[in-house]
């Protein structure tokens, strides 16, 4: 008998303090600690997690032009300070964990990536995918990522893999990753329209025949404080609507043939689940989506590579003596 490897996978469906790098960074490591504390293998956040979604571009200008400052200072440099009280959360808990985070440009310091950051138990950044597309209003906030990010990672327990809410609707990103094998698969979302988000979750599960982690935060009017509450006290728009209607998070667990095993969930929680390599062999032996149940003589995917280059410096050549020359010069 095959002995197939056994993991448990943990969704950590928390508010954030809203905006409040630190206090949010400290709030991530408790819950990592928690989730290790569950013998999770990986546990996996939502959508820019760290220091939250930028509810705020959803309201007018002037709302997004008070709050948009506190966003970027606020966001993380990869390395920092603030990853390394992560990794070392990571480590002491002795799980994988993948977490959504408001990601600074380290050349310019002067815009924001929407990211999902990998991290290995020992405590190592394994890499980090930043949101290709952002969504309608979400452009004010954050950059554009590149093809460089869609990655799969290898793991003891299977290969994992992460994209951000609606690159799910995308579709070619999701077969990328499919192309890579990946096995397990986190959903990250901001923690609204779980309806949604359910569907497009389980459709990948089905497709991938992979575990997913379909993962989103809670936003409720107690969670937002500084400028961001002050602002949205002002408003009677759209943000309000949205900080009063709150993110309910919803998230779940799925398995390979796209069925929801755990949640649900409901509140600030960390929803878990047992799952079994032999599930997926016998998920992706009845569909490969990127192997046999494919037809690369009618439909090929070409994929960029290349990450974004703005400024592309070029040094003056050396010059080099021709023979011609060297005789001259005796």
């Amino acid at each position: 008998m095959t002995a197939y490897s056994q993991f448990k996978l943990a969704a950590v469906q928390a508010a954030p303090v809203y905006f409040d790098r630190e206090a949010s960074t400290e709030k991530a490591c408790k819950l990592i600690q928690e989730a290790g504390a569950k013998r999770a293998t990986l546990a996996a956040f939502g959508e820019c997690w760290l220091p939250g979604y930028p509810f705020h571009v959803w309201g007018a200008r002037a709302t997004v032009e008070a709050v948009a400052p506190e966003y970027l200072a606020n966001a993380v440099d990869i390395p920092s300070p603030t990853t390394e009280q992560l990794c070392d959360a990571v480590r002491r808990a002795n799980i994988d964990v993948v977490i959504g985070v408001a990601e600074r440009d380290a050349r310019s310091r002067g815009t924001v990536y929407c990211t999902l950051l990998f991290i290995g138990n020992d405590g190592a950044i394994l890499g980090r995918h930043r949101k290709l597309k952002p969504t309608d209003r979400e452009r004010t906030a954050w950059g554009e990522g590149d093809g460089s990010s869609l990655v799969v990672y290898e793991r003891p327990y299977g290969r994992i893999s992460g994209l951000n809410c609606w690159e799910h609707n995308m579709v070619l990103p999701g077969y990328t990753l499919m192309d890579q094998g990946t096995q397990i698969h986190i959903a990250a979302w901001p923690g609204t329209n779980a309806s949604r988000h359910s569907i497009l979750s389980r459709a990948f599960a089905s497709q991938a025949a992979a575990y997913v982690i379909d993962v989103g935060a809670i936003l409720a009017p107690g969670h937002v404080t500084g400028v961001a509450r002050r602002v949205v006290e002002e408003q009677t728009g759209e943000v309000a609507k949205r900080v009063a209607r709150g993110y309910p998070g919803e998230s779940s667990i799925i398995d390979p043939r796209g069925e929801i095993i755990a949640g649900p969930a409901e509140g600030e929680q960390i929803l878990v689940a047992d799952c079994s390599e032999e599930k997926i062999f016998a998920a992706k032996a009845g569909c490969d989506v990127a192997g046999h149940y494919s037809r690369p003589d009618v439909f090929q995917l070409h994929v960029n590579r290349a990450p974004h280059r703005r400024v592309v410096e070029m040094q003056e050549p050396k010059h080099e003596t021709t023979e011609s020359e060297a005789v001259s010069e005796e």
